[in-house]
């Protein structure tokens, strides 16, 4: 996803031969030379994914020297690669003798070049531009861009036809996702033969249009934004946050820690970038918070302070964990398994008494002392009286920690019986502010809701989408499959719920979520109405 070291164009060749040409909607023969221009990191974990694929690889980088270093950087990770076993030392000869450095006149012979330069759209038109007469008529040209629209880029070719996104995930050896990315004059061709070429790479291709963000840097805001406005509400520290959704919501990391880990200046660059392709649109807006950290360089792991201190020594901060309560003497459930399927078994299991009566859908747990134990929504759990909210689950057997929050009226009895029956689960407990959501619920209604309108204005189908944010972004299940898992009408209705609350539009329900609610059909229908 990163941008890498600028590259430039050297001088124009004579024209090429032209007779080996790609075949155009396949996957680009082994035998075939592909050409990375651009040697920074991704460019480098491009170049490495081709060459073990097979190809002969060139190297092309405007800085003397840098595409010499680059190959040498390639050779030693492929060591590394012989020292863990995944290759033999006479396949890392065979990958070293078919990678070269090379200056731009020498591409000719190139079936693909893919280009990993600065994300400035001149500096990769000029070098497209050049290109375009150096290879073959027919050669296949991908760039690597992560922010810039692949139609613009292609504007300034004679043939744009022949341009493709390939946006690979950083590093590029170890990460299966690839977005192939189709600009408005892409020919099919193109874009299906540089998807044949990635599956045949080993990674994992998906189609998308190309829209800002296209399909992860897209879907991927709230997850951020949700967590950063939470905490500017002061309903949680960071730390809680994070082990929220990692513990309750089964995220691989938090967006705390993560942001840290790929540099704030990156990610706010990025949000930024799809707020304003999007004209301001206020689902995207930026936040502040994060603003500040980059204004102080406080810029996570590479800076040594982001979110979290990271330098050698600092400990990280524990999340908010409530103190061992005792469980409540019985719970008594009203209405159906609403959101929370599979948590009144759990209770049944821990021993604490269960009596089940009729009531509306959704569950509602009676405590002892009078007291309620009611799903997230999207209202502040202060406008219930003597109720305390526990927060949306992946799977509630399997998660470790939940969060809960109380109205300001709510006995200290009934929270502390709330508290210790989710203890009596097995759970970690952190208390949280009165804010509307919660957390995960928050956060998986608002991804949920952009993926949705993705499916609806043809970005990438369903499967695609999920499996592009499960591949590209470590999330447990796609954003349309946990849908799937979620009561008819949840997501819509905590949105609605959450822009009541806070009106602007940022929480509005989108139209691809609401036709598919009132289409009748389940919102969880592959691709349903919005078909």
């Amino acid at each position: 996803m990163s941008a890498v070291e600028q590259s430039t164009t050297t001088g124009r060749a004579a024209a090429p031969d032209r007779s080996a040409a790609a075949d155009r909607g396949g996957a680009v023969d082994r035998s075939r030379t592909v050409a990375v221009v651009g040697t920074g990191t991704m460019g480098q974990g491009i170049a490495q994914v081709a060459l073990v694929a097979g190809h002969p690889v060139r190297l092309c980088d405007a800085v003397p020297g840098r595409a010499a270093r680059a190959a040498e950087a390639i050779g030693a990770r492929l060591e590394r690669l012989v020292a863990k076993g995944r290759m033999t030392a006479g396949e890392r000869d065979a990958a070293r003798a078919r990678l070269r450095p090379a200056a731009l006149a020498e591409l000719s012979d190139a079936a693909l070049v893919v280009e990993a330069v600065v994300e400035r759209l001149p500096a990769k038109q000029e070098l497209l531009r050049e290109l375009e007469g150096i290879v073959a008529e027919d050669a296949l040209l991908a760039t690597n861009t992560s922010s810039l629209s692949v139609t613009a880029v292609a504007g300034a070719l004679r043939h744009p036809g022949r341009l493709v996104g390939m946006h690979f995930f950083n590093p590029a050896p170890l990460l299966p996702l690839v977005e192939i990315v189709s600009g408005s004059a892409t020919d099919e061709s193109a874009a299906e033969s540089a998807r044949a070429t990635a599956e045949a790479w080993g990674k994992t291709p998906v189609r998308c249009a190309d829209l800002p963000g296209f399909i992860v840097n897209r879907i991927a805001r709230p997850f951020y934004a949700e967590a950063f406005a939470i905490h500017e509400d002061r309903a949680a520290d960071p730390a809680t946050i994070d082990a929220v959704l990692r513990e309750c919501g089964a995220f691989r990391m938090g967006p705390f820690e993560l942001t840290d880990l790929i540099g704030q200046d990156v990610n706010e660059a990025v949000t930024h970038s799809v707020w304003e392709a999007f004209f301001r649109n206020v689902k995207f807006t930026p936040s502040l918070a994060q603003r500040r950290l980059v204004e102080a360089g406080l810029l996570g792991v590479k800076s040594g302070r982001g979110w979290y201190d990271h330098t050698p020594g600092a400990e990280r901060p524990a999340p908010r964990t409530a103190e061992p309560a005792d469980p409540p003497a019985y719970v008594v459930a009203q209405g159906g398994p609403g959101p929370a399927a599979g948590l009144l078994d759990l209770i049944d299991e821990s021993g604490v008494p269960l009596r089940r009566e009729r009531g509306d859908d959704g569950t509602r747990l009676v405590l002892p002392g009078g007291g309620h134990l009611v799903a997230a929504g999207g209202r502040r759990p202060g406008e219930y009286r003597n109720t305390v909210c526990f927060d949306l689950a992946l799977d509630y057997r399997t998660a470790t920690r939940i969060a809960l929050a109380a109205s300001p009226d709510t006995p200290e009895r009934t929270l502390r019986e709330a508290i210790g029956l989710f203890q009596a689960l097995g759970k970690k407990v952190s208390v949280i502010g009165d804010v509307p959501g919660m957390i995960v619920a928050r956060t998986v209604v608002m991804l949920i809701d952009l993926a949705a309108d993705a499916v609806a204005k043809g970005v990438a189908t369903e499967e695609d989408i999920d499996t592009a944010m499960r591949l590209g972004v470590n999330y447990p299940v796609g954003p349309l499959e946990w849908n799937r898992r979620l009561p008819r009408g949840y997501a819509r209705g905590v949105l609605g719920e959450l822009h009541e609350r806070m009106p602007g539009g940022r929480y509005a329900p989108g139209l691809a979520l609401l036709r598919r609610s009132s289409s009748g059909s389940s919102a969880d229908d592959a691709e349903g109405a919005d078909a």
